[in-house]
């Protein structure tokens, strides 16, 4: 029985990216197709380390972040660091999401005011 391998195409289309996007992470050394001449087919662990790429991006991740917390999977023992890691990595990009959120309804606030005190002035000068 051979393993399931896939082509770019297969993998741009599941995934809802390009076929530039899979090479990029090729170039980068993320994941490694077999070549058969002009032909890459990737493997289901490829299939799954861009699954989990792409995942870390939706989530705020970097592509180093993500990678770095791929990379500490060991499936011979426990993921505890891994696990730990990808705690602290998620409360970190929550606490600078959250400061943003805050910065972004103070400027929101002061946008409101300024458009305020404007519709104010064009009543008066009515």
């Amino acid at each position: 029985m051979t393993d399931k391998t896939y082509t770019i195409s297969d993998l741009a289309r599941e995934f809802g990216v390009t076929t530039r996007t899979i090479r990029f992470y090729e170039e980068k050394g993320l994941i490694h197709p077999r070549r058969e001449g002009q032909k890459r087919l990737y493997s289901a662990a490829d299939r799954v380390r861009i699954k989990l790429i792409l995942r870390g991006k939706r989530i705020g991740l970097s592509l180093q972040e993500s990678v770095e917390v791929i990379d500490m999977y060991d499936p011979e023992h426990n993921n505890r660091e891994q696990l730990h890691s990808l705690i602290n990595t998620v409360g970190e990009k929550r606490a600078r999401l959250l400061r943003q959120q805050r910065d972004i309804e103070e400027m929101l606030r002061g946008l409101d005011e300024v458009q305020q005190l404007c519709e104010q002035a064009l009543v008066d000068l009515a």
